[in-house]
């Protein structure tokens, strides 16, 4: 008989369908997953005491994800055009609450003043408007963001693209603790909650970044990071969403 650690176990299960009912669907495209190493100090005293920094072989990790999103609309609304179609792009690292693994947003930028005045009010999440672009020359997608009204200006540039496909992430390893997150946490004061997510697993191709420059981690106040990141490209994934459970 196989045994699954612990650890993979609880990751394995926050990836099961939640009961009940969603009440946000979404599609997810042109993900660009953007990785770095991150002292987790620095991480710690950004992040409320309940949780846990979530390591991978002991180091802790921060992210920049710039994508797409498409029909986010709630639950049981058909899709209308230019409501639930914006650009985002949000700086990210991962935590654990009694074992359950999940996504701690340090910012989420988005070109729709609906999509950040919704998220804010009803997930409690930390977004801002943002004047975001995406261009496509051929296999090559060319993303700017520049957050507004922020001083010093929050930005985000890359050019990038998608290469060959890549095996499913593999219990485990890297690749899924990076990619395979299947809830959020976020506070209110000093409530804490958590939303979980389902979709399918990430379909992953190669990624090449031949252009980036950004200043988003370093507005929300942590080091700049060292080094190239880890890439991956994700998507597409239809995405749902369940209500904020207080934790």
């Amino acid at each position: 008989m196989t045994h699954t650690p612990p650890e993979t176990a609880e990751r394995l299960r926050a990836r099961e369908r939640p009961e009940g009912t969603p009440v946000m669907r979404q599609s997810w495209l042109k993900l660009l997953f953007m990785h770095w190493r991150m002292p987790a100090g620095e991480l710690r005293r950004l992040i409320p005491e309940r949780l846990t920094i979530d390591t991978f072989e002991g180091e802790a990790w921060v992210g920049l994800t710039p994508f797409t999103i498409r029909d986010a609309l709630p639950t049981f609304v058909p899709p209308l055009p230019w409501v639930g179609d914006f650009h985002e792009v949000n700086v990210r690292t991962y935590v654990r609450l009694d074992g359950f693994p999940g996504v701690w947003f340090f910012s989420l930028d988005a070109n729709s003043l609906a999509a950040v005045a919704g998220a804010r009010a009803v997930f409690s999440l930390p977004y801002y408007r943002a004047d975001i672009t995406l261009g496509e020359e051929g296999e090559t997608i060319v993303y700017s963001a520049a957050r507004e009204g922020a001083e010093p200006p929050a930005v985000f540039e890359a050019t990038y693209g998608a290469g060959e496909p890549l095996p499913r992430a593999e219990p485990g390893s890297l690749d899924f603790f990076l990619v395979e997150r299947y809830c959020l946490y976020t506070s209110d004061g000093e409530k804490l909650y958590r939303c979980r997510i389902a979709h399918q697993p990430w379909p992953l191709r190669r990624a090449s970044l031949s252009g980036f420059r950004s200043t988003l981690i370093e507005a929300d106040g942590l080091p700049s990071p060292h080094g190239d990141p880890l890439l991956h490209f994700g998507g597409p994934v239809n995405v749902e969403v369940w209500p904020l459970e207080e934790v």
